[in-house]
């Protein structure tokens, strides 16, 4: 058996190549790798010497060769195949060790130059990835260092490969060949070309949505369903997702996740990632119906629940601390179908033990956590794609413009940061009542913001809360003085908004004839 090893990354390369030789592998190597092997002392035969053709080109040209390729594509059951190896003195490659120049890595430096980029575009280790998995009945290709361990075991085992791992390593040998292909696509086509600043320190700008949009995931899991019933579903996750992310989690106990708790999942944990304090989110179809924070994750829960408890009957659940025993025993009194926080306690854990359906997710978060964020969103239309950057605008006390003769206390200022927070996250047109760090009201997804005002009152009336001395956050401006009047009526005596209609200065007068404070956020948060 003989192996061709050729890797950009020689992470755990020594080793494997130790393991090969150590099971009787000879060893045929590029370059740099070849003389890395050296001076570990193990016997390798470098390429040229196999090809007869000396590296040329600064490397460019090596493997691409007849006596790498014959080697790797012939086919073994094929007697023709075999004899123009033997007219032709070839040998067969039976193993391939190759990860590709860092094209990737590159490109995600700042400051990279057009001639750095096309440099680390890989042609002859993508060309032999294509060979060796295509020819996978015969050859084992490997792509990645997380795959050495496997092959080693099989190899002691069965002194071959079985059929099933040499066909997993060509389909994921093709799923990264795509994934390289993609990288390149995206960066080429986003380069704004300008021929008159050409030269080797060259930094092209590039758009920010490139010309052809690539973009690769990795199945997490089949679902049972979809949204409903009859849909076929399953779960996909980014090749590297984001750190503290909904992907990243690992479910503890419960039943199976469905398309739908997922979807609620992100909503809650995209939520509750955006408060620094103790926090608790409570989502009921895509829509936070309670949101609160208080000192301990008991109390964030208990403020959390009283804004909906009807709606928060089979809802998800998102803290940003641990849960310990005494939130995990409130939360274990209601009916809940997801449970998701950065950790759980022994004795919270045994609280759930009895429960065997709740669905418990734990999602390490890091430090900084709530600048770790998606960078663009998607949506899909029919035969075609919406991409978008996404929306991580942050308010600050400073970016808030009080509008109004009344000025807001600061009290109402950090209640009125709270209920934007949560408005950004309710779908629209969004009305959020909140005070002392809690939601008293929300409406959500109403096609008029005046009924979407009227419903959070509704909503508090049900709860028994009251809205007197609230806070508003309304997620677009008021277009008329009604949606004003409507919180006013409700209680509210301070309210923020985007501003930006033409009858600003209308609804600005009416909060000064109704003696209430209003601020002007100057952004939207339109959440369709």
């Amino acid at each position: 058996m003989r192996a061709l090893i050729s890797v950009s990354d020689k992470t755990g390369i020594v080793d494997l190549a130790k393991a090969l030789h150590a099971l009787g592998v000879g060893l045929i190597s590029t370059g740099g790798t070849a003389k890395l092997l050296a001076e570990q002392g193990l016997p390798v035969t470098e390429v040229a010497e196999v090809t007869g053709f000396p590296e040329m080109l600064d490397g460019r040209v090596k493997t691409l060769h007849p006596k790498v390729h014959g080697g790797l594509l012939a086919r073994r059951d094929t007697p023709e195949h075999m004899a123009a190896l033997k007219a032709h003195n070839i040998d067969t490659i039976d193993l391939l060790i190759v990860n590709l120049y860092p094209f990737e890595a590159t490109v995600a430096k700042a400051g990279c130059t057009l001639a750095d980029a096309i440099e680390n575009i890989d042609i002859g280790g993508p060309a032999m990835v294509r060979s060796a998995a295509k020819n996978w009945k015969d050859v084992g290709i490997v792509t990645d260092a997380s795959q050495y361990a496997d092959v080693i075991v099989e190899l002691k085992s069965n002194g071959k490969l079985s059929d099933k791992l040499r066909f997993a390593l060509s389909v994921a040998a093709f799923n990264r060949i795509s994934q390289y292909d993609g990288a390149i696509s995206n960066y080429l086509s986003s380069v704004n070309f300008e021929a008159e600043k050409l030269s080797e320190d060259y930094v092209p700008e590039r758009a920010q949505f490139s010309g052809q949009f690539n973009e690769q995931y990795v199945k997490v899991q089949d679902l049972r369903y979809g949204e409903n019933s009859h849909q076929q579903a399953a779960w996909y996750r980014d090749l590297a997702p984001a750190a503290g992310s909904l992907a990243t989690g690992v479910q503890l106990q419960g039943k199976e996740l469905s398309y739908n708790n997922i979807a609620d999942a992100d909503a809650a944990w995209e939520c509750v990632k955006s408060f620094e304090t103790t926090a608790c989110v409570i989502v009921k179809h895509a829509n936070p119906c309670g949101v609160a924070v208080g000192a301990t994750a008991l109390e964030a829960y208990s403020k959390a629940f009283q804004t909906d408890p009807t709606s928060a009957f089979g809802g998800i659940i998102a803290f940003n601390r641990p849960v310990d025993k005494a939130a995990a025993e409130a939360v274990s009194k209601q009916f809940v179908e997801v449970l998701m926080a950065p950790d759980f306690s022994a004795e919270a854990l045994e609280v759930f033990k009895s429960k065997v359906n709740v669905r418990l997710m734990k999602i390490a978060l890091p430090a900084n956590y709530g600048d770790v964020r998606n960078a663009l969103e998607t949506k899909r239309v029919g035969s075609g794609l919406l991409l978008q950057s996404a929306d991580n605008h942050e308010l600050a006390l400073t970016d808030m413009k009080i509008v109004t003769v009344k000025q807001p206390t600061h009290e109402e200022l950090h209640d009125l940061l709270f209920a934007w927070k949560v408005a950004k996250f309710v779908k629209s047109n969004a009305i959020v009542f909140c005070k002392n760090g809690m939601t008293m009201g929300v409406g959500a997804g109403q096609m008029s913001r005046l009924d979407s005002a009227r419903i959070a009152s509704i909503k508090a009336e049900a709860a028994k809360l009251s809205l007197q001395h609230t806070v508003v956050a309304s997620d677009a401006f008021f277009p008329f003085r009604d949606g004003l009047d409507v919180v006013v009526d409700a209680g509210a005596t301070c309210v923020a908004q985007p501003g930006g209609s033409m009858r600003d200065q209308e609804v600005i007068d009416a909060a000064n004839e109704r003696g209430v404070a209003m601020v002007f956020t100057g952004v939207r948060h339109f959440r369709h």
